[in-house]
């Protein structure tokens, strides 16, 4: 076993640990009261090759390993968690297009991707079924050279910026998971409208609904086999969950940081409050508690590297990273007294967008299901 970087990871992490401090942190608040979507930041991630992680060098990016796209993911997030979700969104389209769709849908869609130029959404999650994928109700229908869209999806990540997205639709509509496809939708398609959401956190991504209406695709827009999508996004899910799991805990570390300099600097009863045990313990245990989920969501990565099964690391990576973050900043959050409830720190904000990772990928009883469906096998539960 080896827990040690590589000289290239260490590299990077010092690198982003030092961007994140400097250019995102600043302004981590700025996009939450302004619900501005932060461009600047996502062009300066593209110029640091960032989102380009797991796109292909010959698109413009960097093809790294798994674990490495993590400990990006895990810097990032302490400056500003909202900007991970491009990482997100860059890695779950750089590993589906670079794999199953067509070289002139890569052409033309990844390097703008990695450049930090266009905005990729995926469009899977209906108004009706989140959890339960398989039974989304959008269908294509084929018609000639092209594919005739209707239907709606809701929750989208980035949709009010995005320039495509990666869009589930049925192809076969009674043959459950297995009549599911994908394509690339350009948002500027005719037919396609887009509804903002008032998000309690997390603004700066600008979510939304999307409503399709005999929306006409060309053929070749589809990616991969038609009516074979279902298994590929839920073996991309096994990789993002883990990439969930670390960009809470780095949120939460920037809040334990935040917090450990606040009660070092603030005093009572003549002494510093972290001279009370009170105080110092809950701060040691989430962190513990964080470094332990750590190793965890890093482990499901290095497994992904070797092509091992992990998609019950995967679950529990992404449940318990946001379960801890969730638990730590609220406590971070109650450690800075009244003022933590203002909006004159930023650990209230650091609060609200831990709470959406609860839900993002899968809820948590989603994610025990999947852990337990192998801990027990699938028949007994």
């Amino acid at each position: 076993m080896d827990f040690g970087l590589s000289e290239e990871q260490e590299i990077m992490v010092a690198s982003l640990s030092a961007f994140a401090r400097d250019v995102l942190r600043p302004k981590y608040t700025h996009w939450d009261r302004s619900g501005q979507f932060p461009r600047e930041q996502w062009l300066r991630m593209g110029e640091m090759g960032v989102l380009g992680m797991r796109i292909p060098t010959e698109h413009g990016g960097q093809d790294l390993d798994c674990v490495s796209a993590g400990l990006a993911m895990e810097e990032i997030a302490k400056g500003d968690i909202n900007c991970c979700y491009g990482i997100l969104n860059a890695c779950f389209a750089g590993d589906i297009l670079s794999k199953f769709a067509s070289e002139e849908i890569q052409r033309r869609w990844l390097p703008p991707i990695a450049a930090g130029e266009t905005q990729m959404c995926v469009g899977l999650t209906e108004p009706h079924c989140g959890s339960d994928a398989a039974a989304i109700r959008t269908t294509a229908v084929r018609d000639g050279d092209h594919y005739v869209i209707n239907g709606e999806k809701s929750g989208m990540t980035m949709l009010m910026v995005g320039g495509a997205a990666v869009l589930f639709a049925k192809t076969n509509p009674t043959a459950g998971a297995r009549g599911v496809s994908a394509f690339l939708l350009p948002l500027d398609s005719t037919g396609v409208t887009r509804h903002p959401y008032v998000d309690m956190g997390s603004r700066g991504i600008v979510r939304g609904s999307m409503f399709l209406e005999n929306v006409r695709l060309p053929a070749g827009n589809m990616i991969g086999p038609e009516n074979g999508a279902f298994s590929k996004v839920m073996n991309t899910f096994d990789y993002t969950r883990a990439l969930i799991g670390l960009m809470c805990l780095g949120g939460a570390t920037a809040a334990i940081d935040e917090t450990v300099r606040y009660v070092k600097d603030r005093k009572a009863f003549g002494q510093p409050l972290s001279k009370n045990q009170g105080v110092s313990f809950p701060i040691t245990e989430w962190a513990g508690r964080i470094e332990m989920a750590r190793w965890l969501c890093l482990r499901t990565l290095w497994m992904r590297d070797r092509n091992m099964p992990h998609s019950k690391e995967a679950a529990m990576s992404k449940w318990l990273g946001a379960e801890i973050a969730q638990g730590a900043i609220e406590a971070c959050l109650i450690l800075h007294g009244h003022y933590g409830y203002t909006q004159d720190f930023p650990i209230e904000q650091r609060l609200r967008d831990a709470v959406g990772l609860q839900i993002a990928d899968g809820t948590p009883q989603i994610q025990k299901l999947v852990a337990a469906r192998e801990i027990f096998g699938r028949e007994f539960v």
